[in-house]
């Protein structure tokens, strides 16, 4: 057989983009913050934290919405630079990407008495409970979304992962085969629900993957450039460099959009590409506004281009290259 090497390679995130995770991942997240605090965020106020850039990780998004509805001055002071990638040391920051997409905060007194929130206004309600451990909002959580043993058979599993519309066809992938494309995913999914949407829905067999795990949180690029380099290898190229074939992330956030810009500055030498689509819950004509805003969002990370669907992403692919 002879092995050729890929016009491109093309790397998908999962959520958002393969898979539709409003009622399932997302709503993992309300439901979790909503059993701890009594409070459900409303879809803006996640969209402003993953705007960040840095709250990839879906257990710590919850977390952190927690711990900013908790509001003390204690939690304020442990976070820094929400760009450091480093859980210990971001920001509360969601202040300014809330005050600039108008995101709906609710009132709630804090902790410390006499000290007010910068994200919540004072009100009559309770001081809220302690934070729990994030082990201990990982059950939770898991118990929102899987409803079951997330390692155990997917037929028992009784959550929100059932309910995941895909926005991609098998076909799609042939497509992209006969297009000679060669393709992925890096995802910061758990990986039972990556092989469950992947594998058993999708029906491919044992595809590149790197999922939760496997490399760093992103926008750490390193799961992505580690699998963008496997395929080019499998592909009879060299590696990464001046001279292989380019290489495209398509994703539905900020984090994403990141990873690729820190992608360049490891091996600048490489071309890259960030395509970008707006999560489904903000497709309807109802939220073209919020869409509009939240495009603007990933075009200032450094998308190079912003698709409709992913559906659209080889048409686009193919414009980009045949710029080059």
């Amino acid at each position: 057989m002879v092995i050729l090497i890929p016009r491109a390679v093309l790397l998908f995130d999962i959520d958002g983009v393969i898979r539709d995770v409003g009622g399932s991942y997302r709503r993992a997240i309300v439901e979790t913050v909503h059993h701890y605090s009594g409070w459900r965020p409303d879809p803006a106020v996640i969209d402003a934290l993953k705007a960040e850039g840095c709250w990839n990780n879906d257990w710590e998004a919850s977390l952190e919405l927690l711990r900013r509805y908790r509001g003390t001055a204690t939690d304020a002071a442990q976070f820094g630079d929400p760009q450091s990638g480093d859980p210990s040391t971001r920001s509360a920051g969601l202040e300014s990407s809330a005050r600039s997409a108008g995101t709906p905060f609710p009132a709630r007194t804090v902790a410390t008495p006499g000290a007010t929130s910068p994200l919540f206004s004072p009100s009559p309600l309770p001081v809220p409970s302690p934070l729990p451990s994030l082990a201990e909002l990982v059950e939770v959580f898991g118990g929102f979304y899987f409803g079951g043993n997330p390692d155990g058979d997917p037929s028992f599993w009784r959550g929100f992962i059932g309910s995941e519309p895909l926005l991609v066809e098998p076909s799609f992938f042939t497509e992209l085969n006969a297009a000679g494309i060669a393709w992925g995913f890096v995802s910061g999914a758990e990986p039972p629900s990556v092989r469950y949407v992947l594998e058993q829905r999708l029906g491919l067999l044992d595809p590149p993957r790197i999922a939760m795990g496997d490399a760093p949180d992103k926008p750490d690029p390193t799961g992505f450039l580690r699998l963008a380099e496997r395929l080019l290898a499998e592909g009879g190229g060299s590696g990464l460099g001046a001279a292989a074939p380019p290489v495209a992330y398509l994703g539905d956030t900020v984090a994403d959009v990141l990873t690729v810009e820190r992608a360049r500055q490891v091996c600048p030498e490489q071309r890259f590409l960030s395509l970008a689509v707006a999560p489904p819950h903000l497709q309807g004509r109802e939220q073209l506004e919020a869409r509009h805003a939240y495009e603007q969002r990933l075009r200032q990370a450094g998308a190079d281009r912003i698709l409709p669907a992913t559906v659209a992403v080889l048409a686009n692919l193919e414009a980009l290259l045949r710029q080059a």
